[in-house]
């Protein structure tokens, strides 16, 4: 399945609101028999005045927004009334509303081109991820001057390896990318020529430098994460906020988009943790699990509430102005109490959140594989819980089943980290 992203939610056009409403009720439904869909990631804009209080127009597409990802995961919700995203807004242009691609990647602002701060026909041209643990296990305990020398040291060298790589896709040609300048994906492309210069047009792109496991760097460097104490919290956003400062000061000198994104964690968490045993050992807090923590995020080990969670990881997307994501962990089928999930995702349009989503369990029947919501019986097989598999089930499943066991699959550092997930309470407390 190609990695798509579909974003959504503002348009209250009688056609518009039509789109939306049935690309929702087609992930309720899910695949052609039941199953939940993964691609295309479906993400609902949230707006006030749009979509966000019970008078506007769109609010009972929000209502069905957060039932269909109680149910199936998706959609998530990005937030259009944030500061980051509303200065980008312009009044009847749709480009100017904030698009999120899927695992939380974000370009609008345009440092080569201020009159095309718009999120089509653009996207992030490559990203380089420092791992953040490794130059707090260097640093030492303490040693904040050292790790912030070390922080400015590797900046650097992810800037002369994005522009050497940014050079080479300069030398490119229209010729090489035929699908995407023939349809005129890129802003501008669609007056060239097959050996035209690239370089003006890659501009409108960006560039971006990517970070993991700000959770493990701190504790390494204060002996608790930003989840537990208050004083590695604003030396988290210390942290972030200085990779911010020095990406601002390139997009000025350069007239290039440079960024921070807060790295997903499925490529690198396993990777960059194997290589730092090998180089550390066992690190208490550190180096002693399969998988670094995804970007700044509390680590999914921790007990905290979700309103908690949101708070404290909220402050981070202001400067992680080339994607992020806040989600939360939840226990049990949300569609059971719809009220709760839609103050949850209330809550992180309030508190800042740029993009968030909820995680929650979807059934898996280890023996037919159906994945979706499961009650009493299987909706594939009717099979319930502890039953053999009878030939009649078998039947019904039979031209549906591959071979293989996807329970056997190699596990990465990612599927580590599923595994350590606690549940976030819905708890309103200042503490938890």
């Amino acid at each position: 399945m190609p990695f798509s992203s579909i974003n959504f939610g503002t348009d209250t056009t009688t056609e518009g609101r039509t789109v939306i409403k049935y690309i929702l009720i087609a992930t309720e439904d899910g695949l052609g028999h039941g199953e939940t869909p993964i691609f295309p990631i479906s993400i609902f804009k949230m707006k006030d005045g749009i979509n966000y209080k019970e008078t506007d127009p769109n609010y009972d597409l929000f209502k069905l927004a957060c039932r269909v990802s109680a149910k199936r995961l998706f959609p998530n919700f990005s937030n259009l009334d944030v500061e980051f995203n509303k200065r980008y807004l312009k009044e009847g242009v749709i480009g100017s509303e904030i698009a999120y691609m899927g695992c939380r990647t974000r370009v609008i602002s345009n440092a080569h081109d201020p009159s095309n701060e718009l999120v089509t026909g653009r996207g992030n041209l490559s990203f380089t991820s420092i791992n953040l643990p490794r130059l707090g296990l260097i640093a030492g305990r303490g040693n904040i001057d050292i790790f912030f020398e070390l922080l400015e040291d590797r900046m650097e060298l992810v800037r002369k390896q994005i522009l050497e790589r940014f050079e080479a896709q300069c030398r490119k040609k229209p010729i090489n990318f035929p699908f995407l300048i023939g349809q005129g994906v890129w802003t501008g492309s669609d007056s060239l020529g097959p050996y035209d210069d690239l370089r003006e047009i890659l501009k409108n792109g960006s560039l971006t430098v990517g970070f993991i496991g700000l959770a493990e760097c701190l504790i390494a460097l204060t002996g608790k994460h930003h989840g537990e104490s208050q004083e590695s919290q604003e030396l988290g956003l210390k942290i972030i906020g200085k990779m911010r400062e020095i990406t601002d000061k390139w997009t000025e000198e350069e007239k290039l988009n440079w960024g921070i994104i807060g790295t997903p964690a499925e490529g690198l968490s396993g990777r960059f943790v194997r290589l730092d045993k090998r180089r550390f050992g066992i690190v208490p807090g550190v180096t002693d699990k399969d998988y670094y923590t995804n970007s700044s995020h509390v680590p999914v080990y921790h007990p905290i509430s979700a309103y908690k969670k949101i708070q404290i990881e909220a402050p981070y997307h202001a400067f992680e102005n080339a994607g992020h994501i806040c989600y939360i962990e939840l226990d049990g089928d949300p569609s059971n109490n719809l009220d709760a999930f839609e103050k949850v995702v209330k809550y992180m349009h309030d508190a800042g959140v740029g993009y968030g989503a909820i995680n929650h369990p979807v059934d898996r029947d280890p023996v037919c594989g159906y994945v979706g919501i499961i009650g009493d019986e299987c909706p594939r097989c009717g099979r319930k819980d502890g039953e053999p598999m009878t030939m009649e089930m078998w039947d019904k499943v039979k031209k549906y089943v591959t071979s293989g066991n996807a329970d056997n699959c190699g596990t990465c550092g990612n599927e580590y980290e599923e595994m350590d997930r606690v549940s976030n309470s819905l708890t309103l407390t200042e503490d938890k």
